[in-house]
């Protein structure tokens, strides 16, 4: 690194050390002719203002004297002095709180302190100070030696020499400085260097660094050091541990020495005419086999090393190799043999190879006579070749022919494949069976099935169109009449199957009952495996009254549910096929839940319709009973025209299932009125309202009538009969003295009546007693009184005909018997 360059950070580093607020170098290195520049700053101008800078040179002897002054905003003022006209501000105009100044073509005589002085309102004046130190440059930097040319582990002495001033050495070897130790000597200030027992590594280029704080300069000296010889080497080209006759060898010599060494050839220490590095032997033959080395000398060192031997060694190359055998036909684990190799060549060596394998020594394989015989013993099939016998020496090879050996071995490893390879086979399938066998000579073959043997002998049996009657275990054996082993291989099944067809599902009953047992059973053509069931198309959930036996053959209810209805299906099914069968079971049950939808009360001359239903599969039959009494058969609905009051009762709908034998029943009561219940008006009159109006007019114009007719009888009957209808009573009539002359009541004599049972009252004749009739449309109750008298009652006749008030709900007749 360039020195004036670290004596300037140097000088940086020490920048503000006094801790004051003017910030300058201490120290400032030049070299006559250079410009300088000489930096200042104010450091901390808070509060203060700098009124003048002045700089200050104050000489190594004397006073200081101003060099260079500035004043805000007035032109810097370079008064008289040695530096006058070189020294001026920079940068220029210059900044107040940094007035760095810049001396040029600076000279020896302007060493010293330059101070930079700063006039400060209101703290007064700081300065700081710079020394400039001027040097002299390096130059003229020379290198001498004691000697140039010295010989390993001599010494020798560096001596540098320089002009300047202020004057550092340093040594280099190369890139390497060179300090002080055992050997190195460091003297006269840096500027000799004495090196004790010199080595190689001593040879440079060494280099003399001279240096000041403003320049530097150096000098270069190289050594020739002489050493050696050492690290002798001998090498052979080609290496080899062995040469053929004829062959071209190159035997180099070589040594670390300074200067080169001389070489010398010696054949087993006897001393060869040839000198130089390099020895060649051309056409070498077998009487030049021997022991070679060299030796190499150094003029300068009188010094000399001779190399270890290297052994050359001539031979002849091998031919004729040949390979004879005992026997060539031989049979596994009873047999062995013999192989015989011969060749001609020097130093032969023997190889055997079976294959591309090395043949070595065993409890089987023995290798005699240097390995030229070979014999094994109790041969394999691995044994059979090819065998053949490499013969080799250093330099040459040969080998033999293939001999192959022909060894008789098996039947073993025998497999029966079948194709295709399936666990099962559906009639009518072509079947292929194959027995492969490891043998030599090729085996013969002969097939069984279940143990009794078949008329096929080749490797493969094919089975075509095969039947269900072919199932069984087959077997191969295979037959070796050389070694007269045979050897059988395991049994494989051939499982065929027949086709799965004509499934079907049969019930035990034509007509399933609920509440009965029921089986489903299914069946199929075939060889069956499997059955599954399913109820409308999904997997059966085997829960409640369901339950499959005999391999799922049979689906029993036990007992029948109406909720067992549906479609049952039966899968079956082998590996090879399947068939599906469906049965539709419709569960026969009932009838239950009888009901009779109809009015309860109803009045003469209107249509009763009464509906009768049941729950019941297949559909019941219906029976109608008025008062246990059959009225209709064979119909759900049982209509007919009121007529009378004895239609009132205890209807009975008796419905019976065909199928389950069942019969079940629901009771009706029904009430018959004279008259239809008038209902209070209606801001607007239903079709109900207008068929009652209707029936009231009917009524009231019928009992009219009958008035009329009873009122002509009485007359005529007056005359004749004594008799105080005022007081007279039947037996077994009403008590009439409810009855109050108020009443609107009209009498009338009849000769029988119907009751509300439908049976029929007699009445007496009208010689005999007097009847009336009583029809009242009234809701009030009937207050007590006495019949009226005739006269009275002819007297109402000729009354209007009541009307039905909005309180009158109710027609009645009271039958009088006097």
């Amino acid at each position: 690194m360039d020195l004036v360059f670290l004596l300037y950070i140097v000088s940086v580093a020490f920048t503000g050390a006094t801790g004051q607020q003017v910030d300058v170098e201490p120290v400032v290195f030049s070299y006559p002719g250079q410009t300088v520049n000489l930096s200042s700053a104010f450091t901390d101008a808070t509060g203060n203002h700098i009124t003048q800078v002045t700089w200050l040179y104050e000489p190594k002897e004397g006073e200081r004297f101003s060099i260079a002054t500035v004043v805000p905003n007035i032109v810097p003022n370079y008064p008289d002095s040695p530096v006058k006209g070189r020294v001026s501000f920079s940068p220029s105009p210059p900044n107040l709180t940094i007035p760095s100044i810049q001396i040029r073509d600076v000279r020896m005589s302007d060493e010293g302190n330059y101070v930079c002085q700063f006039s400060i309102f209101p703290d007064g004046s700081k300065e700081g100070s710079t020394f400039l130190d001027i040097l002299e440059q390096v130059a003229n930097v020379t290198v001498t030696a004691s000697s140039t040319d010295p010989v390993e582990f001599s010494s020798v002495r560096l001596s540098c020499s320089s002009s300047g001033s202020s004057l550092s050495f340093l040594w280099l070897n190369g890139s390497s400085e060179v300090t002080a130790s055992d050997r190195v000597q460091l003297t006269d200030g840096n500027t000799t260097l004495t090196i004790v027992n010199v080595t190689r590594y001593d040879q440079g280029p060494f280099r003399c660094h001279v240096f000041n704080a403003v320049s530097e300069g150096t000098s270069a000296l190289n050594l020739s050091i002489s050493f050696g010889p050492e690290n002798i080497s001998l090498t052979i080209s080609p290496s080899q541990e062995y040469y053929v006759e004829g062959s071209d060898i190159t035997l180099s010599c070589s040594a670390v020495s300074r200067p080169a060494a001389l070489f010398y050839w010696f054949l087993n220490e006897d001393l060869l005419s040839d000198t130089g590095p390099e020895l060649r032997l051309i056409n070498i033959q077998e009487s030049q086999s021997g022991n070679y080395s060299c030796q190499a000398f150094n003029n300068k060192t009188m010094r000399n090393q001779t190399s270890q031997p290297s052994f050359i060694s001539i031979l002849t190359r091998v031919t004729n190799v040949t390979v004879t055998a005992s026997s060539t036909d031989l049979v596994e684990f009873s047999s062995s043999i013999s192989l015989s190799c011969s060749s001609s060549g020097s130093s032969p060596s023997f190889l055997w190879l079976n294959g591309s394998s090395e043949v070595t020594a065993s409890d089987r394989v023995q290798l005699t006579d240097g390995g030229s015989t070979l014999t094994i013993v109790s041969v394999t099939r691995y044994d059979q070749g090819p065998f053949r016998c490499h013969v080799f020496n250093p330099f040459s090879n040969g080998t033999s022919a293939p001999l192959n050996l022909s060894i008789s071995y098996g039947p073993e490893n025998i497999k029966l494949t079948m194709s295709p390879s399936q666990k099962y086979y559906v009639e009518g399938s072509n079947i292929s069976l194959i027995c492969s066998v490891v043998s030599r000579p090729a085996a013969q073959f002969k097939w069984f099935l279940n143990g009794d043997l078949l008329s096929d002998t080749e490797s493969q049996l094919r089975l075509i169109n095969i039947q269900q009657n072919q199932s069984g275990n087959y077997s191969c054996q295979a037959f070796n009449d050389k070694t007269l082993s045979n050897k059988t291989s395991e049994p494989s099944v051939v499982s065929v199957l027949e086709k799965i067809e004509n499934a079907s599902v049969t019930s035990s009953t034509n007509q399933p009952v609920e509440g009965n047992s029921v089986n489903l059973t299914c069946e199929a053509a075939g060889s069956v495996f499997t059955r599954k069931w399913m109820k409308n198309g999904a997997d059966l959930n085997q829960t409640g009254n369901l339950i499959l036996y005999n391999e799922s053959r049979v689906l029993s209810f036990q007992p029948l549910k109406k909720t067992n209805s549906g479609k049952y299906s039966c899968i079956i099914s082998n590996p090879l096929s399947s068939d599906e069968a469906e049965y539709n079971m419709i569960v026969n049950y009932g009838p239950e839940n009888v009901q009779i939808k109809g009015p309860s009360t109803i009045h003469l001359n209107a249509t009763l319709t009464l509906t009768c239903s049941a729950e019941s599969t297949p559909s019941a039959s219906y029976t109608w009973k008025l008062n246990k009494t059959e009225i209709l058969k064979n119909s759900a609905v049982f209509t007919k025209h009121i007529t009378d009051l004895s239609d009132s009762g205890e209807y009975t709908c008796e419905a019976m299932n065909s199928i389950t034998e069942r019969t079940s029943s629901a009771v009706h009561n029904l009430t018959v009125t004279l008259y239809a219940t008038v209902q209070p008006p209606q801001p607007v009159c239903s079709a109900g309202c207008i068929t009652g109006i209707v029936i009231a007019c009917c009524v009231v114009i019928g009992v009219c009538v009958l008035l009329l007719v009873l009122y002509k009888k009485k007359k005529l009957c007056k005359k004749s009969s004594n008799r105080d209808t005022g007081t007279r009573t039947g037996g077994g009539g009403q008590n009439n003295t409810a009855y109050s002359g108020n009443q609107d009541v009209n009498y009338a004599d009849i000769s029988f009546f119907k009751n509300k049972g439908g049976g029929v009252v007699q009445l007496g004749s009208q010689n005999n007693a007097s009847e009336y009739a009583q029809v009242k449309v009234n809701n009030r109750p009937p207050a007590a009184s006495s019949p009226p008298t005739y006269d009275a009652h002819m007297q109402r006749m000729t009354s209007p005909a009541p009307q039905f008030g909005a309180n009158d709900a109710q027609t009645y007749a009271q039958v009088r018997v006097k």
